[in-house]
């Protein structure tokens, strides 16, 4: 075998930092580690997340409102602080590093928060008049909440990209395995969330909050030993210092030359002579036609050079440029995933607050959690993510000829479309339970006497639309950011989880206080029966049907980006 087949062509390195030799590293050989670890992490996550609103609900005293708005403020956290670990993988640590230093924030935040619930002096004391949550402990928990958010946060946009550096690029069949990388990456995160919002749910709700959120702690230290074993076969992609620099070297240098016209022959903007990039993990990326004004900061004048080398605030190779260009296309599509993201998070409040007022009974003795509902949801992708790989992307292939079946844009817009309905059978679902209330007088119910099952079609749809979306956003950001940025790839895909979770907060604080005023209840009150949840529904479908519209167009829009070498 030639010595340029014996190691991978995208600059990774073992463990050791020596050329990772393709058949001793990588491939699907070091994935079961990878996906280990993520399923591992997302039962610790899932666990303590998806029935947090309950827990603040009934332990810590808080309403209806404040509860929604606690969770997804502290949901939007932990899909924001991915930038900070995207920046430090990306720039300084590398995708290995930064996972095994951040996970020992998660752990010791998951510990935490399973002190805060079992611990006298911390956990709220409860009688028969309810829970008395204390000062001290509401902040204890707090804290420990928003450690856990830091921690999972450096993991997040790191774990999806290390596992697709595990695929050389340049080559032809560990490229095509790479899409399918990333369907099994969302499946092994399901396969977790199955187990913590059945199994770890019920406890939580009939065992208790020590033995529930302690569970999750066990599991995320279980997590890092994963990742760990498989050391020895990873492959690594060595930071290439930070990204925020070179964008700010090309606005700097593109601003300097107002007055430069860019020449008609883009060959002769600057580029090094090298085969190599000049930036470490990373590939030449050819010269694009559109942001033109970035284009003047490869344009070479006679004082661009200080003793014959380059001044880095005044010249950019054209690989440099096309950096910042790849970060500016990717912000449309990145903005137009904030309402899907939206949508998506009424799983953990809105649909959780919903089935509390219907029957949970399942035969005369057994009582199933609301917030386990969202095992509806992991079943759908558990079931769709395998279909979608082995069934849909082969038949799509056959009509479109593209090797993924679908491009990456059309498949987050199908996720689109399939979440609008989400939202219209939940709003329908509303109305008939409201009709039934009102019919019979249910007002003060704790519960209607219909069955909490009929809130499955709307979970199964989220779960739908999540294969073609979320995957499809995870995949598109990876593979459309610069090869030394992609952390930060992934962690952008990541920020529109977290905007979508502040949004919420936000639609749902103006939407209480438009609809309370002048002594009404509103549509969110804490009695639900006397609210119109229905009409907040009915907003969010008729928010993702603007999106999509605004979706389509920026899709027309996008330009994929061109690495010099790689086969069309």
């Amino acid at each position: 075998m030639a010595e340029d087949e014996v190691y991978t062509k995208d600059g990774t390195v073992d463990i050791h930092k020596n050329p990772a030799n393709k058949k001793k590293t990588g491939n699907w050989k070091a994935c079961p580690f990878v996906l280990g670890n993520e399923c591992c992490e997302r039962l610790a996550y899932y666990g303590m997340s998806t029935n947090l609103v309950n827990y603040l609900q009934e332990r810590l005293n808080q309403g209806n409102v404040t509860a929604s708005n606690n969770v997804t403020n502290w949901s939007g956290t932990c899909y924001a602080t991915p930038l900070l670990g995207a920046f430090l993988a990306d720039a300084y640590l590398g995708r290995y590093w930064t996972i095994a230093s951040f996970s020992s924030i998660y752990v010791l935040g998951m510990a935490l928060l399973t002190l805060s619930a079992t611990l006298p002096g911390l956990k709220p004391s409860c009688d028969n008049s309810g829970c008395h949550p204390s000062a001290s402990g509401t902040t204890f928990t707090f804290i420990a909440l928003y450690l856990i958010a830091l921690g999972t946060g450096g993991i997040k946009p790191c774990v999806s990209s290390f596992g697709a550096d595990q695929f050389d690029e340049n080559d032809e069949k560990e490229r095509i395995m790479k899409s399918s990388f990333f369907n099994w990456f969302y499946f092994s995160i399901n396969i977790g969330a199955l187990i913590a919002s059945s199994v770890l749910v019920w406890i939580q709700m009939n065992v208790g909050w020590g033995w529930g959120f302690g569970i999750p702690a066990v599991a995320m230290a279980i997590a890092i030993v994963f990742f760990f074993s498989g050391s020895r076969l990873y492959r690594l992609q060595k930071p290439g210092g930070s990204p925020l620099t070179r964008i700010c070297q090309v606005i700097v240098a593109a601003f300097r030359k107002l007055n430069v016209d860019v020449p008609a022959d883009k060959s002769l903007l600057y580029e090094t002579a090298d085969e190599e990039s000049n930036i470490k993990g990373s590939r030449k990326l050819d010269h694009t036609n559109k942001l033109k004004f970035f284009d003047k900061a490869s344009v070479e004048t006679e004082s661009d050079r200080i003793k014959g080398s380059p001044n880095t605030w005044r010249l950019c190779t054209v690989t440099q440029v096309e950096e910042l260009k790849s970060i500016v296309r990717l912000l449309p599509v990145w903005a137009s995933g904030i309402i899907f993201s939206m949508v998506y998070g009424q799983m953990s409040t809105m649909f959780v607050l919903q089935g509390n007022t219907m029957d949970q009974h399942i035969g005369p003795h057994f009582k199933i959690p609301s917030a386990s509902l969202s095992l509806f949801d992991t079943l759908s992708v558990i079931f769709w993510a395998p279909v979608y790989d082995r069934l849909i992307v082969p038949y799509a292939r056959k009509i479109t000829g593209h090797e993924r079946g679908f491009t990456q844009l059309q498949r987050m817009g199908i996720g689109l479309v399939i979440s609008f309905f989400s939202m219209i059978t939940a709003g329908v679902l509303e109305v008939i339970r409201l009709n039934i209330v009102r019919k019979n007088n249910y007002y003060d119910l704790e519960y209607i006497p219909m069955s909490i099952f009929w809130q499955v079609p709307q979970y199964f749809l989220i779960g739908c639309a999540e294969v073609f979306t979320f995957i499809g956003q995870l995949e598109f950001f990876y593979d459309q950011a610069p090869d030394a940025m992609r952390s930060l790839g992934s962690a952008l895909s990541l920020t529109t989880v977290a905007l979508g979770n502040y949004l919420s907060t936000l639609l749902v604080t103006i939407v209480t206080k438009v609809t309370t005023s002048h002594g009404k209840l509103g549509w969110i009150p804490d009695n639900l029966n006397r609210g119109h949840l229905d009409y907040f529904y009915w907003l969010l479908a008729i928010l993702s049907v603007l999106n999509f519209f605004a979706y389509l167009w920026i899709a027309k829009w996008y330009t994929y980006k061109k690495v010099i070498g790689r086969p069309e």
